[in-house]
């Protein structure tokens, strides 16, 4: 399993990426499967064995292509076809490298697989196959070299749940970013009379400048501004919310923080855009909406969706269990198109 250099497994705060991965090494590790984790820093919290390419965590490189790089250029250098079956990557350059390993690579595609990230994906070696997080997200590129479709999931085991519908705030929880729409939640919330927490991410150059000259602007009394929540208190802001609003201006390619509000009971309340309408269920676990227009009326009706059904739609469908098994099956047919007849060893990877 092949990390980005940035983050720990799991992370302590923000790190969707990490947060899936962290949960599918140890359903993986469950399922009897030995499972070795390849990044940066001294320590990982999986029950993975883990290995270290450089000693420190390279966050405050993030954005730079060379970390990654060398992280990768170390990893081809440490896997062999005697100690490992496959190789998961999960980094953004790593389908370009991929090509040199002794060892077969599936690579799941995190994000979305369009403009410049599609060329690169486009470049993806032939020996290497690609797995998508959402249908919609394959959709958007659909002429890839797509092996499969696996959505993005956690375990749900030491979840906290709320009993009743929230009276809370409406809970924004996202980076600062204009593709978040925190501008729109502010502006549709007040629309609706109704108080709301915004809890952002917001380290970056980028969203720092963001928040400054779009957001901070239009913040009074009704907002509560949260910045950088660790993993115990995004947690609580969504177990304590009424609804969680995701007003979003791209096609997202997932959307994690649907699943996590879902699963502690909270509706969602979102734009019908990019993977939304696979991952909530409309007048069940949230409310889908095709416009904004529409979004304050569906903040006032989320108070009646029942906290138990949105929990039940999760643990069928997004548990870390089911996230290993369906990428054991993807490792598998994977695999049958690599071997050749009557041999152990991968076939060479050719590279173009």
């Amino acid at each position: 399993m092949v990390v980005p250099p940035w983050l720990s497994v799991p992370p302590p705060g923000y790190g969707g990426l990490e947060q899936v991965v962290a949960g599918l090494v140890d359903a993986l590790v469950d399922r009897g499967d030995a499972v070795t984790v390849f990044g940066t820093g001294r320590e990982s919290g999986t029950a993975g064995d883990f290995v270290s390419t450089g000693p420190e965590l390279q966050y405050h490189r993030l954005g730079e292509s060379l970390p990654e790089l060398a992280h990768l250029a170390r990893v081809n250098h440490l896997v062999h076809s005697a100690d490992f079956d496959v190789i998961h990557d999960h980094t953004t350059i790593g389908p370009l490298v991929a090509g040199r390993r002794a060892v077969p690579t599936v690579a799941t595609v995190h994000g979305n697989p369009v403009g410049e990230y599609g060329t690169v994906l486009s470049d993806t070696d032939h020996g290497v196959g690609l797995v998508a997080i959402s249908h919609a997200q394959r959709r958007g590129n659909p002429r890839l070299p797509w092996v499969g479709t696996v959505h993005n999931a956690m375990p749900l085991r030491d979840f906290p749940r709320k009993r009743a519908p929230g009276q809370g705030p409406v809970l924004w929880l996202a980076r600062f970013s204009p593709d978040k729409g925190p501008e729109v939640a502010i502006r549709v919330c007040r629309r609706a009379g109704l108080p709301l927490t915004l809890a952002g991410k917001c380290n970056e150059p980028a969203e720092r400048r963001y928040f400054e000259q779009v957001v901070e602007p239009l913040l009074d009394d009704d907002v509560t501004l949260v910045l950088n929540a660790d993993r115990d208190t995004a947690l609580r802001l969504l177990v304590d919310a009424r609804c969680l609003i995701m007003p979003i201006q791209w096609e997202e390619p997932f959307g994690m923080v649907m699943v996590e509000a879902m699963a502690t009971g909270t509706p969602v309340v979102a734009l019908r855009r990019g993977a939304v309408p696979e991952l909530v269920r409309p007048g069940l676990t949230g409310l889908v909406c095709d416009h904004p227009d529409e979004l304050p009326a569906a903040l006032l009706e989320s108070s009646r969706l029942d906290p138990a059904d949105c929990v039940a739609h999760v643990a069928e469908n997004f548990s870390a269990e089911r996230m290993a098994f369906s990428y054991e099956s993807v490792y598998h047919s994977f695999l049958a198109t690599r071997v050749r007849p009557g041999r152990r060893e991968p076939a060479p990877v050719s590279i173009r």
